[in-house]
C-alpha cells in the first residue's frame, strides 16, 4: 500500500474522516458542555450567595415618663438699684473696684463733708438760740402770772406774754428739725450699698461735681443682686390653657398657682442640671405676640450666671405616665414619617410607622405603633430592608433567635 503526502490527496481524507465522526459523537459533546456550565453556575451561586446580615435589636423599655416643654428665656436680677446722689457736692472718694461684689451696707462714696457739717453746726447754734429764748419766754411768763393776779398788769399783757412763749416753742421745734435736716445731709454724704450684689463701673470720677435732689441727678454706679437670680420666659396661650387645666389635678406643672419645679441649662451646657421653682405667670397675654410672661427663681451661690444671660428652660407637661422607649439611633425617617424595622418571629424584617414623643434620658418616647415584645433593629438599619431574613444579636452580641425573645418577653 501506497501513501501520498501530497496536499490534494490528504485534505479529502481528513474531511471526509470528520463528516463520518460528527453524526455519531455530537450529542454526546452537547451533553457535557451543558453539565459543566451548569455545574459552574451552581458554584458561582453558591459563592456569591452573602449569609442573613447581623444586626443588634432590643425590646422596648417601658417607662414612667414625665414630659416636658422647652423654652428659652433670660436671667433677671431680682432687685437693681441706680446710686445716684441724695446732695449735691464734690465727689471726694469712690470706695469699690468696679465690678466687684459688695455687701448691703458697704461705703460706696464720699462726697466732700465739710459744707455740711458746717450747715450742720450752724444749725445746732440756732437750736440753741431758740432754745435760750424759750427758756427766756417761760419765765417772762411766770412772773406775768404772778402780776396779772396782783392786777399789776392788764390781762392783754399777759397774753402778749403767752403768745411770746409759744413762738419760743415754735421756734425751737423748728430749730430741732433744721439740726435733724443738717444731720441727714451729712449722713448722705456717704453713699452706701442698699442691697448685696456686684456693682457696675464708676460713672464719675473723683472732683467732679455730683448733683442730688429728685429730679436731674447724676448717676454713679448700679448694682445688681445675684442670688437668687430671675429667669423670663414667655410661652404661648395654647400652653399657658394646658398647664391651667392640667393644675387642677396636679400642683407639679406651671400654673399661677402653683409652684412647680422646673429645670434649666446653659447655653455651653447638655444637660438640664440647675433646678429651680417657678415664681410668677403674668396677668396679661400680650396681644401682639399671643404669649404670656412666666418667671422661675433660681439660686446662684457660685455666681456663675449674671443678668441678661441666655438659658433655655425645661417645665413640666403632663402628669407621669407609662410609655415605651427605643433608641433614638433606631428612628428612621420617611418623609414625614417616622418608623423603626423589627424582626418577625421567622427572622424577617418589617417596618413599622411609629408616632414618637419627646426624648427622655436620651431615649425616644414612642406613643404608637409598638408592641412591648417588638425587637427593635438598634444597629446596622443600613444593611436591612423590609422582608429580608437577618441574624439578630442583643448588645452582647449574642444571638437572639424568635423562640427565645419570645421567653425573655414572657419572663
Amino acid at each position: 500500500m501506497q501513501f501520498s503526502l501530497k496536499q490534494d490527496h490528504f485534505r479529502p481524507v481528513m474531511k471526509a474522516d470528520i463528516r463520518r465522526f460528527r453524526p455519531a459523537h455530537a450529542g454526546l459533546f452537547a451533553v457535557l458542555a451543558s453539565f459543566s456550565l451548569s455545574a459552574c453556575g451552581e458554584s458561582q451561586q453558591q459563592r456569591a450567595a452573602p449569609p442573613p446580615p447581623a444586626v443588634t435589636v432590643a425590646e422596648p423599655v417601658k417607662r414612667s415618663i414625665v414630659d416636658y416643654d422647652e423654652y428659652v428665656g433670660r436671667f433677671v436680677a431680682v432687685n437693681s438699684v441706680e446710686i445716684r446722689a441724695r446732695v449735691s457736692g464734690y465727689l471726694d472718694k469712690v470706695h469699690f473696684t468696679d465690678g466687684q461684689l459688695v455687701k448691703e451696707g458697704d461705703l460706696l462714696f464720699t462726697i466732700d463733708k465739710r459744707p455740711f457739717q458746717t450747715a450742720l453746726d450752724q444749725a445746732k447754734a440756732n437750736m440753741q438760740r431758740a432754745r435760750a429764748d424759750l427758756a427766756f419766754a417761760e419765765s417772762d411768763l411766770e412772773r406775768a402770772s404772778q402780776l396779772v393776779r396782783d392786777k399789776t398788769i392788764t390781762q392783754q399783757a399777759y397774753d402778749q406774754r403767752t403768745q411770746v412763749k409759744r413762738v419760743a416753742e415754735a421756734g425751737v421745734l423748728a430749730q430741732e428739725a433744721a439740726v435733724r435736716q443738717a444731720e441727714l445731709d451729712l449722713e448722705f454724704t456717704e453713699l452706701r450699698a442698699p442691697v448685696s450684689g456686684r456693682i457696675g463701673d464708676r460713672r464719675v470720677s473723683p472732683g467732679n461735681l455730683v448733683t442730688g435732689g429728685t429730679t436731674g441727678t447724676t448717676l454713679l454706679s448700679t448694682i445688681v443682686t445675684t442670688d437668687p437670680i430671675w429667669f423670663e420666659f414667655t410661652f404661648d396661650e395654647a400652653s399657658y390653657l394646658r398647664y391651667e387645666r392640667m393644675a387642677a389635678e396636679s400642683t407639679d406643672v406651671a400654673s399661677r398657682g402653683g409652684s412647680s419645679q422646673v429645670r434649666l441649662k446653659l447655653i455651653d451646657e447638655k444637660d438640664f442640671s440647675h433646678v429651680g421653682r417657678m415664681n410668677f405667670i403674668d396677668n396679661v397675654i400680650d396681644k401682639a405676640t399671643g404669649t404670656i410672661r412666666g418667671r422661675a427663681v433660681f439660686a446662684n451661690k457660685t455666681n456663675l450666671v449674671t443678668p441678661g444671660m441666655f438659658g433655655r428652660i425645661q417645665v413640666q407637661a403632663s402628669a407621669r405616665y407609662e410609655a415605651l422607649t427605643i433608641p433614638d439611633s433606631a428612628i428612621g425617617s420617611e418623609q414625614a414619617r417616622k418608623f423603626v424595622y423589627v424582626v418577625r418571629p421567622d427572622d424577617t424584617v418589617a417596618q413599622k410607622y411609629v408616632t414618637l414623643g419627646a426624648l427622655s434620658d436620651g431615649d425616644r418616647v414612642v406613643t404608637e405603633g409598638l408592641e412591648p415584645d417588638d425587637r427593635v433593629v438598634v444597629n446596622g438599619l443600613m444593611r436591612v430592608r423590609p422582608g429580608i431574613k437577618v441574624t439578630p444579636q442583643r448588645n452582647g452580641g449574642t444571638t437572639t433567635p424568635a423562640h427565645s425573645a419570645a421567653a425573655d418577653t414572657k419572663k
